[in-house]
């Protein structure tokens, strides 16, 4: 089960990009919550405070208490971070979009896969451990959402695999994927094969030597 994050907000009456430019300017970041039903509301976060809530995380795809404070009123939100704008050179972040739930309410959210233990066709037999499905998608109630889908790996040999169908899920957890896909692989060593010294790629071509009669 994730653990229960919590994050302070504030609500934002500006917006556009010269009121985004201030916010950033004061080490916040501009976000919205919306969903269960309620109107969408302009936030602004602590910048530092976001990227220590994401340091000490396994994705980004988090659920959070945010205590939201709105003049001298605060106010507590359930809520999905559904997606997290970066910079594409510095990697900042610029906009986070929270999507509120309730405790009560499905929700689906992508939670990482993570490989445990070493494969004996790894280990032994010099074989290839493949990631086929670094994340996937899961539909549960808020109180039972995984921070991640370990895999055991251990005992999979050249050639094995472990497609959806084979994990070991929370009680309340469904996958939302085909079952038949497959999530990791044990793939066959890549042997290099050394050339033969001395062999060229192209054939050898012998010329006949002309009879002396031949020659003028």
């Amino acid at each position: 089960m994730a653990k229960q994050l919590q994050l302070a907000a504030q609500t934002r009456a500006t917006a556009g990009r010269t009121a985004v430019k201030k916010i950033k300017a004061q080490g916040l970041v501009p976000a919205v919550i919306y969903g269960a039903q309620q109107e969408a509301l302009n936030l602004q976060v602590n910048a530092r405070e976001f990227h220590t809530l994401l340091a000490h995380a396994t994705g980004e795809h988090l659920l959070v208490e945010l205590q939201i404070a709105d003049g001298s009123a605060t106010s507590s939100r359930l809520a999905l971070i559904q997606e997290v704008q970066h910079h594409p050179i510095r990697g900042s972040v610029l906009h986070i979009d929270f999507h509120a739930v309730s405790a009560d309410e499905q929700i689906n959210a992508e939670i990482p896969v993570e490989a445990v233990g070493e494969p004996t066709g790894v280990k032994n037999f010099g074989g290839i451990l493949e990631v086929s499905l670094h994340s996937l998608m899961v539909a549960c109630l808020p109180k039972d959402l995984p921070e991640l889908i370990q895999v055991d790996v251990s005992k999979l040999n050249v050639g094995d695999s472990i497609h959806v169908r084979d994990l070991q899920l929370p009680e309340g957890v469904t996958i939302k994927a085909d079952a038949d896909l497959a999530v990791l692989r044990v793939a066959p060593p890549t042997v290099a094969v050394d050339p033969v010294a001395g062999a060229t790629d192209q054939p050898e071509v012998i010329k006949e030597k002309k009879d002396d009669a031949d020659k003028k």
